[in-house]
């Protein structure tokens, strides 16, 4: 399979535009072409260590959820250990390619992963994704009533502005008198100019502008609110999320007035570090890699019980599922394989 058309499909899986503004997804590293790929090598952090494996493995792309490349790298040398990972990849003609957010925010990625784990729910996201475009033409809506007698002109005016779209006309009445309502679609460049033509005319007192929204896209977005099919003691969710993310310890802070034995209804997620994206979300739990200390105590103050699995260990479990999706996706063109060196760096 070519890159170019991997990397089609792999977008397609989880559109770039779903992940969040300050991310690094996508194509990161790119052999010379043509490039073939018939292995891709899934880890959740590519390091060093897991550098070699991919090169021992003789994987040809590389798909790191986190991205290695992330913040601005100035150079290219042997002297740290993210220049040396390009370096390495290059050298032995590997792609790397990181979706990052982008599968946070997909319906089959990784935060409905890790909804699993508390048992059968139903979930919604908490910050919603919005469509890339708007449902029709142009950011803005503008709709106002003229004259018969000068609607002609006008609207000659407005047709030779570039950007306009969804231009109607339709009879209207106001104040007794026959007039037509015009109702048209434009950009945001579009706007200033039809505004300034319709205060030359004397219209603007009888302008109506409408800010159009992108429609939200439905179960996409970060993070999950979940809400148990049956509610469960925070014990038993406890033992739920060691037994999913096969992790033989957890961090809990038991929120005020709460106990193991309180009954868990609802439970906000975010796989990672959950802080700004559960933050001031009502809910039994907060399930999370990681959050700031203060954020925690937040949370313990209102009643809601945290708890931490440490970063990577609520998302590279999602690997394993990811294979086997991946491997259908791709119609089974190339070998899909997950690493096994690539691990949370924290221990206890």
């Amino acid at each position: 399979m070519n890159l170019p058309e991997l990397v089609s499909a792999l977008n397609e899986f989880a559109p770039p535009s779903l992940a969040e503004n300050w991310d690094n997804v996508g194509l990161l590293v790119e052999p010379i072409p043509p490039h073939t790929v018939s292995t891709l090598f899934l880890t959740n952090d590519l390091t060093e260590e897991v550098m070699e494996e991919a090169v021992q493995k003789k994987a040809d792309l590389i798909l790191s959820y986190h991205p290695p490349i992330f913040a601005p790298l100035k150079r290219i040398t042997w002297n740290t250990w993210k220049e040396r990972l390009v370096v390495r990849a290059l050298e032995h003609r590997i792609g790397i390619y990181s979706p990052h957010t982008a599968y946070d925010a997909v319906p089959h990625g990784v935060n409905n992963w890790l909804a699993k784990g508390l048992g059968a729910c139903t979930s919604i996201p908490l910050h919603p994704s919005t469509a890339t475009s708007y449902p029709a033409k142009g950011s803005h809506r503008v709709e106002f009533c003229i004259s018969t007698e000068h609607l002609d002109t006008v609207l000659s005016k407005i047709t030779e502005i570039q950007e306009i779209s969804c231009l109607t006309t339709l009879p209207a009445r106001v104040e007794g008198k026959e007039q037509t309502r015009v109702s048209l679609n434009c950009s945001q460049k579009a706007l200033l100019e039809v505004v300034t033509l319709l205060s030359q005319n004397s219209l603007y007192h009888r302008t109506e502008i409408l800010l159009l929204h992108k429609p939200l896209l439905p179960h996409t977005g970060m993070g999950r609110l979940c809400t148990l099919h049956k509610p469960v003691s925070l014990s038993e969710i406890i033992e739920r999320i060691k037994s999913h993310l096969k992790v033989p310890h957890i961090r809990l802070a038991i929120g005020m007035d709460k106990t193991l034995e309180s009954p868990v209804k609802t439970a906000a997620l975010c796989a990672g570090s959950g802080s700004s994206v559960l933050k001031g979300t009502e809910a039994d739990i907060y399930l999370t890699g990681e959050m700031s200390h203060h954020d925690v105590l937040d949370a313990v103050a209102n009643g809601i019980s945290v708890i931490l699995c440490e970063h990577s260990n609520t998302e590279r479990g999602f690997l394993s599922e990811l294979r086997d999706v991946l491997a259908v996706h791709l119609q089974n063109k190339i070998d899909v394989i997950v690493s096994e060196k690539d691990r949370d760096p924290l221990q206890v």
